[in-house]
């Protein structure tokens, strides 16, 4: 019996000194046993650099009276399985739901403690405004084109040979070949993943300078966090601004909005995670989709080059890369543009169920904000039926 215990404790103190020196050699994983999967509070434990709002507000038109018929209306859960939407909303834990028709609102729903003006972070939705950021800085001449290097901009990367063939363009495409692990695969997976360490780490430019490579450039798409954040290094270094005061004077001040928003940095005076640390309104996120819905314009304002938005929403004749859910949604300049059906929309999407779509045939705009997320792809089936347009399971 004392020596079943004596085992024991000895089996105890080797765990501890086993955690105790993983620790050690990598600090980050204290966070990740801390905090888990982030949620969409969790951006908050690291510091934020604010992107201030515009001077003038643009506001959407709000009718006296609402659609509400939406609630009813049949949607598909996770199964196939047609539920009311009212259903589809609360099995997601939905904390928004905003549906924007030619400038007006026409429906809204929130979960307790949210509004269209509640900061919320959209994860992986970060990837599609560092795309928007990377057609500023071509058109404005601070980055020459997207077959240069990226150690053309960040040249300490030259230490590292994984670098020495990597392209912008491979990065936008998400086709660096650069090795990442993503968090898929069981708990202990998840706890040693690539996507855990670049989200908690408080030192990405140490992790990128490490970084090995897995295949050869522009050959293999891999959805991973390294490329965008890559690209939000290299715009920092080309215009000589922090990520989030570049993207206040292009972007955010340009186009009418009402709230500030935030860039999660990993450290004070750190590198911004442009991968899944964008901080926004859902008010002021619609109005991302109206610039990109108005082909970049804002009233008489070019914001974003035409050609870049069409480049960035439409695949046209390229094979896509991807093709995720039975939408057969391609990741193309970091968007994601179904296949599936008729074409033409497109949305920025983020982990558990945060989404930005817009519908350029019903000139719609849904922003959904969620805890989980859970169900199908309705968005197309919902801006169709809101226009009064027919529908088909040809369409979805």
């Amino acid at each position: 019996m004392k020596i079943a215990k004596r085992a024991a404790t000895y089996f105890f103190l080797l765990l501890i000194l086993f955690f105790a020196c993983l620790f050690i050699w990598q600090p980050y994983l204290i966070r990740v046993l801390w905090y888990r999967t982030p949620d969409a509070k969790t951006y908050q434990a690291f510091p934020q650099d604010t992107v201030h709002k515009s001077d003038v507000a643009f506001h959407f038109i709000r009718p006296k009276e609402k659609r509400n018929d939406l609630d009813s209306f049949p949607v598909l859960d996770g199964n196939r399985q047609s539920i009311p939407f009212q259903d589809y909303f609360k099995q997601g834990r939905l904390n928004a739901f905003l549906v924007i028709r030619n400038d007006s609102i026409i429906y809204e729903k929130y979960s307790d403690g949210y509004t269209d003006t509640t900061l919320t972070t959209v994860f992986s939705g970060a990837k599609s405004m560092v795309s928007i950021l990377l057609g500023q800085a071509l058109e404005d001449g601070t980055i020459k084109s997207l077959s240069q290097n990226v150690t053309d901009y960040i040249p300490e990367l030259k230490a590292n040979p994984a670098f020495k063939h990597i392209a912008l363009k491979h990065l936008l495409e998400m086709k660096s070949g650069l090795e990442f692990h993503d968090a898929l695969g069981g708990m202990v997976k998840a706890f040693l993943s690539d996507e855990a360490r670049y989200y908690y780490t408080h030192d990405m430019r140490a992790e990128l300078l490490k970084v090995k490579l897995a295949n050869t450039p522009g050959t293999v798409w891999k959805y991973k966090s390294i490329d965008p954040i890559l690209l939000g290094w290299v715009i920092e270094r080309a215009t000589g601004k922090s990520l989030s005061n570049y993207f206040e004077e292009k972007i955010w001040k340009k186009i009418g909005t009402e709230h500030f928003a935030t860039w999660g940095l990993d450290q004070k005076g750190g590198l911004a995670n442009t991968a899944s640390r964008f901080q926004v309104t859902a008010i002021d996120w619609a109005k991302v989709g109206r610039l990109y819905l108005n082909g970049g314009r804002f009233d008489d304002d070019q914001v974003v080059p035409e050609d870049w938005v069409k480049q960035s929403v439409s695949i046209g004749s390229e094979v896509p890369a991807s093709a995720k859910g039975w939408q057969k949604s391609a990741h193309h300049y970091l968007w994601w543009i179904p296949q599936a059906g008729e074409k033409g929309d497109f949305a920025a999407e983020g982990m558990r169920g945060q989404r930005l779509y817009a519908d350029p045939k019903t000139n719609t705009i849904i922003v959904q904000f969620s805890e989980h997320g859970a169900g199908d792809y309705p968005y197309r089936k919902i801006s169709r039926y809101l226009a009064g347009l027919p529908f088909s399971d040809l369409d979805w």
